[in-house]
């Protein structure tokens, strides 16, 4: 009997992955909930950054793009850059490239994984929530953004017990429904789309908002498509040089040298606002730009954001609740359903797992695309349009190594 491929994640990238490793006649096993970062873990009424160009998942077959999934469902009006994606039909499209390319998801959980004999050389042992056991040749993490929201440490002890609590103080992926907070005071730390957006839909819901901005003028939107220069090439994220050159030749950014690797995840295409939003929320959000924020604790009326202003005053904003827009970091050390052996011997930079061509990891046979391969192969990891190098060049490694 052949061992299959375990991909674990049924968001974009496990799914283009899978849909990669179908088509070469790998026997895949494909593990998750269809697209539930994006259905759980988003604003209700959010709309995409990214452009519908850069919003497919690859794959092999032709017909399977987002353009084909709104002439397959009737959805017009997305079809050039000025046109923005609504999340729904985002959604929408991950579920029906996964029922058309990948049909045999199963949807539970995967327990553990653990090297099948004394090295992963003998394939891999997975232990599902269904009570099932069986090994696989390979595995592929793809498992997005789960488990890697950020809270800053002068936020997190507010946070009490994170996204099942009723703490003072969330992480903005912990709230699918933003009209919880109509009527109320609300914070929302960030400068960047996810913090934006957030505060706009919130004071759109009824709440009325302030988003407090780590350094100077630091809440910035992007100029509309027909303000970029034209004389650059294109790319899914705007016209640059720089930016054509890591959507589309990612290979050679992992043997940059690690701090400027890591530079350039944090600080390429990072706090900028759609410019489609900056109407919204400039009509009914109000900013405070602060040089830092020092600390979060529970007040008798809500919480207490303590903040250090560019003039070096400790001033104190209240409100009735504060959200953490800040982003997420990757840290193997939190992918518990990694066992510890193999946590061990996985080599990291700074959290991140270390990727090699076709993203393996060190221990051969584990595999990580997404945003977890960010910090070996560039910002691009970061967004839908990454699948387009990812995933042939994953597939391919994989096939060969276990052809």
């Amino acid at each position: 009997m052949i061992r299959p491929v375990a991909v674990i994640g049924a968001g974009p990238f496990g799914l283009s992955t899978a849909a990669h490793l179908r088509a070469r006649g790998l026997p895949v096993r494909v593990f998750g909930d269809p697209m539930v970062s994006w259905r759980a873990h988003m604003p209700e009424g959010m709309l995409l950054k990214s452009t519908p160009a850069a919003s497919s998942l690859d794959c092999p077959q032709p017909g399977h793009t987002l353009a084909d999934y709104c002439a397959a469902a009737g959805i017009r009006g997305l079809a050039g850059d000025e046109d923005v994606i609504p999340v729904e039909t985002f959604i929408g499209y991950g579920e029906w490239f996964q029922r058309q390319l990948v049909p045999e998801l199963e949807r539970v959980r995967v327990v553990s994984v653990e090297p099948a004999g004394r090295d992963a050389g003998r394939g891999f042992e997975l232990k599902l929530d269904s009570g099932e056991s069986f090994v696989a040749r390979a595995v592929v993490v793809a498992t997005g953004l789960s488990g890697l929201a950020h809270l800053p440490a002068e936020l997190a002890a507010a946070a009490e017990g994170g996204p099942e609590a009723e703490g003072p103080v969330s992480h903005s992926s912990w709230h699918h429904d933003l009209t919880r907070f109509a009527g109320g005071e609300l914070i929302v730390v960030g400068a960047g789309q996810s913090a934006l957006e957030t505060a706009a839909l919130a004071a759109e819901a009824g709440a009325r908002v302030r988003v407090v901005a780590r350094g100077r003028g630091r809440v910035a939107f992007g100029a509309p498509p027909w303000e970029q220069p034209r004389l650059r090439p294109e790319s899914p994220f705007g016209r640059a040089w720089s930016l054509w050159a890591l959507s589309y030749c990612p290979h050679p950014y992992r043997f940059l040298p690690e701090p400027t690797r890591h530079f350039l995840v944090r600080r390429v295409l990072g706090p900028l606002g759609a410019w489609w939003l900056r109407e919204r929320f400039e009509a009914a959000v109000q900013v405070t730009d602060v040089e830092r924020v020092l600390g979060a604790a529970a007040g008798d009326g809500g919480p207490v954001l303590t903040v250090r202003t560019h003039g070096g005053r400790t001033e104190r904003l209240t409100a009735d609740h504060v959200v953490a827009a800040t982003g997420y970091r990757v840290d193997v050390a939190a992918m518990d359903f990694l066992g510890p052996s193999l946590r061990t011997h996985l080599a990291t930079s700074r959290g991140a797992p270390r990727l090699g061509a076709g993203y393996v990891s060190s221990v051969p046979g584990l595999y990580f695309t997404g945003l977890p391969a960010a910090s070996s192969y560039g910002p691009v990891m970061r967004f839908v349009c990454g699948t387009e190098f990812a995933s042939p060049r994953l597939a391919g490694h994989l096939a060969g190594a276990h052809g």
